[in-house]
């Protein structure tokens, strides 16, 4: 039996789609599903591309019902990976998947996170320190914006000429080489 992944996204979802090319052929492993708040997100294109089913919800279906704990349950979900999505969790969908809900965040935590520290934001507060490193971190997630469980950091070197979209890249790249082997890592630990 297939482990299946959900993944939650609010953007373009760059890396959702890094997950979807590496889990694609994978007799293992399948991404059930592609869920976003926002319904203009590029992420849905990503995820038509791939065959993958979606779902557009709003703030009262994801915090007022378990209209989407019934989703993910219906569809058999193992894990559930944030990629770019931008609301913090409901405690009820915490609850109901402890310790299998996992985000990755554009900064070394715990510096540069928090409620609206995210993208252009994070890159422009590492900017604005004068920070000679960037990096990424992968974490458990909890009620509070990135404050769970570290799982994997890598930091990249910020030369004093590179402005935010170099920042940009150079994190974006990190992310895109990490993410898919830290989610595979631990989707292969987690039993059916």
């Amino acid at each position: 039996m297939k482990k299946r992944i959900a993944i939650f996204a609010s953007g373009s979802g760059s890396n959702a789609q890094k997950l979807m090319e590496h889990f694609k052929n994978n007799p293992e492993v399948e991404i059930a599903l592609v869920l976003t708040n926002n319904p203009d997100a590029y992420v849905l294109q990503r995820a038509d591309n791939f065959e993958i089913p979606s779902h557009i919800f709003d703030r009262h279906e994801f915090y007022q019902t378990d209209h989407i704990i019934d989703l993910l349950k219906n569809l058999d979900v193992d894990l559930i990976v944030l990629a770019g999505f931008l609301w913090l969790i409901p405690k009820n969908l915490i609850n109901e998947y402890p310790g299998r809900i996992v985000n990755i965040h554009p900064a070394i935590l715990p510096k540069f996170g928090g409620k609206g520290m995210y993208g252009d934001h994070v890159h422009n507060a590492v900017m604005a320190a004068k920070e000679t490193e960037g990096g990424i971190t992968v974490h458990y997630v909890d009620e509070n914006y990135d404050e769970g469980e570290y799982i994997y950091q890598a930091k990249y070197r910020i030369d004093k000429d590179d402005n935010l979209e170099m920042i940009k890249f150079k994190g974006q790249q990190l992310e895109h080489l990490h993410y898919p082997r830290i989610i595979d890592g631990i989707i292969k630990k987690i039993k059916k």
